[in-house]
């Protein structure tokens, strides 16, 4: 059985006071007009993986307003784990709590046993933006394929906080400094190799696809310097950093620095320099190969999130994209203005009407277009 929702609960979740749906295995599209609400159904999605989900929201800009009491979203998933009861609530602006089978549960639980990938509009200028968005990018493919590595951010990004904090503070005794460098080389190393891995993976997935999508030829680099490769390197160039990172008051070395250099393979070009299609091109190539490789990985392709990305295709990239998704047997959830960008997919897809009331969001089911 593929990964997949076969419900999804939301209650006073951002626009939707109350909505119930039960998918089956098939890609899910949810169309209707700007502003009804189908952004906010794939973003409820996106939580069922770890983190704040796709918009990186706090769990107080969830919550339905002007009522503002809280949210809560359940789903039953099918996994390789078997059939699982998962669900999330917040009172009043609190972070979100997991539970899996009525049992409170840690977010990586859920990476364990949910894949999840997205693109959204907002990832449009992802080449030609800072370094961030994309080793948020980089990031999110590298937890699809390794659970752990969101907890090794973290535990590297809060010693990080602290050994910046020293140096800011213009802290010169190596004894406040060692205990935070071994914690940041164990869990920088991991991360650095982490995603390695996981660019691995997706290259040797693009390589074997016969897809209308180009290539990405991707490489891990470091805004500046090159990054230490082993645990014992890094912790030794934190160490021999210092005095540099105390003139800049922040560190200097390790996977924080690290950029996603991809380039356009059939052409040579940078993606930066690609035009806006091409970009867009690259990006849905990416996404795809990166869940043909889970298929490998996980047993299972993921669950995929696109929004609005079949408006900025012409008629025959949209069709191979169904196609693509179809073959790979994902759970593809799909947005967009109007049920005509889908007629290529026709009965491989479930479509939902999103439309908006004077008492909330109404979710429709449509038999056919």
């Amino acid at each position: 059985m593929p990964l997949h929702l076969n419900r999804l609960t939301l209650s006073h979740f951002r626009s939707h006071l109350h909505v119930s749906l039960d998918p089956d295995a098939r890609p899910v599209v949810l169309f209707g007009p700007n502003g009804a609400g189908k952004t906010n159904l794939i973003e409820a999605v996106s939580l069922f993986s770890p983190g704040r989900g796709m918009r990186r929201a706090s769990a107080h800009d969830m919550t339905r307003r002007p009522e503002a009491l809280g949210w809560k979203v359940s789903g039953l998933v099918e996994t390789p784990e078997g059939l699982q009861d998962i669900a999330f609530h917040s009172e009043q602006g609190t972070p979100r709590q997991v539970r899996i089978n009525d049992k409170p549960a840690p977010q990586t639980r859920l990476g364990e046993l949910v894949r999840l990938l997205w693109l959204l509009p907002s990832m449009d200028r992802l080449w030609i933006e800072g370094a961030e968005g994309r080793r948020r990018f980089l990031d999110r493919m590298t937890l699809s394929f390794f659970p752990n590595h969101g907890e090794a951010s973290l535990t590297y990004e809060k010693a990080m906080r602290e050994r910046n904090r020293l140096l800011k503070d213009q802290v010169r005794d190596p004894m406040w400094y060692k205990a935070l460098e071994a914690q940041m080389a164990q869990t920088g190393a991991l991360i650095h190799a982490n995603r390695q891995g996981a660019l691995d993976r997706i290259a040797s997935a693009q390589d074997r696809a016969s897809t209308q999508f180009p290539a990405a030829q991707l490489d891990l680099i470091q805004t500046e310097g090159e990054m230490p490769e082993t645990e014992e390197d890094l912790r030794t160039a934190l160490e021999e950093s210092r005095f540099r990172d105390l003139a800049a008051g922040r560190t200097l070395v390790g996977p924080h620095r690290a950029d996603l250099y991809g380039v356009f393979a059939a052409k040579g070009v940078p993606a930066a320099d690609s035009s806006t299609g091409e970009q867009k091109a690259l990006l849905i190539s990416l996404v795809l190969s990166n869940a043909r490789a889970l298929v490998d990985d996980f047993g299972a392709p993921p669950i995929v999130l696109l929004d609005e990305v079949a408006a900025h295709l012409d008629a025959n990239r949209r069709a191979a994209l169904y196609d693509e998704i179809s073959a790979l047997g994902a759970q593809a959830w799909m947005t967009g203005t109007g049920p005509e960008l889908f007629a290529e997919l026709g009965q491989r897809a479930q479509y939902f009407e999103v439309t908006e009331t004077d008492h909330g969001t109404v979710v429709t089911q449509r038999d056919s277009l």
